[in-house]
């Protein structure tokens, strides 16, 4: 009896091909909802403007398109005759969303060819210009979203925010493997809601416990990129569309998120500086 013939191998999908004129790609992705990954990712993305930085602002989570609220804009995008989408402008960063295309509650149920389609779109359709970030905001988990964005095109890294419970961090490190075995750096992980101030007495309380997110990037062998309190002007701030980075960086509430905005310029020049001395030693 013969020996069966191995199935040959399917086509290959294509690279994924660089974005032209942008600089460098940061996914902000989670492993869980709730941590509060999109408010990080909108307000690292003003900080990074704030610093001199040319910046724009994917809001690729489909399943809840917030950025539009934090951003306190409701906007359709210009459709150029090209057929080219002109981002949206808001607080000094380039912007799109699946949120100015479907406003309201209504929900978007989407399979995963359409979700592949509209990263695609979003990303090679979108005129971004030159830019010196892209920072993505991820949907929470490890699925569709997140592969076809790592499919499309190079990330320069990914940022894996978490609160400090056990829940959130079982799941943050699920987000690291996955971004690990699609070949990604890991700019880093954050602890996100790491303590609570109370205004009155000044006194720190762990209201998610602490220090898990250091813990756990220590553990991984990642760098760890700061903690950012848990802070109701923060969330305000947010709803209002007004982000609370903008209040400065001598505003307490947003000194941390300051700080760590800074701990990411120096893990994605770090990274980018690696990578070019990879490829020239490959030369």
């Amino acid at each position: 009896m013969s020996t069966p013939l191995p199935p040959r191998p399917g086509p290959q999908p294509p690279a994924p091909q660089p974005l032209p004129g942008v600089a460098a790609i940061v996914a902000v992705g989670s492993g869980k909802g709730g941590v509060g990954k999109t408010t990080l990712a909108v307000n690292l993305a003003i900080v990074l403007s704030k610093l001199g930085h040319t910046v724009g602002l994917l809001d690729a989570d489909v399943y809840g398109p917030n950025v539009p609220l934090m951003l306190g804009i409701s906007a359709q995008p210009k459709v150029l005759a090209d057929n080219r989408i002109e981002p949206l402008q808001a607080h000094g960063l380039r912007v799109i969303s699946v949120g100015f295309l479907n406003p309201g509650d209504k929900p978007l149920i989407w399979r995963g060819p359409m979700l592949h389609s509209i990263i695609k779109q979003f990303l090679g359709s979108v005129v971004w210009g030159e830019l010196d970030y892209l920072v993505v905001d991820l949907p929470p988990g490890t699925g569709d979203v997140a592969l076809s964005l790592i499919q499309t095109v190079p990330l320069t890294g990914a940022i894996v925010v978490s609160t400090p419970s056990d829940v959130s961090l079982q799941d943050g490190r699920k987000a690291i493997e996955m971004f690990r075995q699609m070949k990604v750096d890991l700019v880093g992980m954050v602890e996100n809601m790491s303590y609570f101030l109370c205004p009155h007495c000044k006194q720190e309380t762990d209201i998610f416990s602490r220090g898990g997110a250091e813990k756990t990037a220590r553990q991984f062998g990642v760098a760890y990129l700061g903690a950012v309190q848990l802070d109701p002007d923060i969330r305000k701030a947010g709803d209002t569309g007004q982000p609370m980075v903008l209040a400065g960086e001598n505003s307490a509430p947003a000194k941390s998120l300051y700080e760590f905005a800074r701990k990411v310029v120096s893990r994605v020049d770090e990274i980018k500086s690696t990578t070019r001395e990879s490829v020239i030693q490959i030369q």
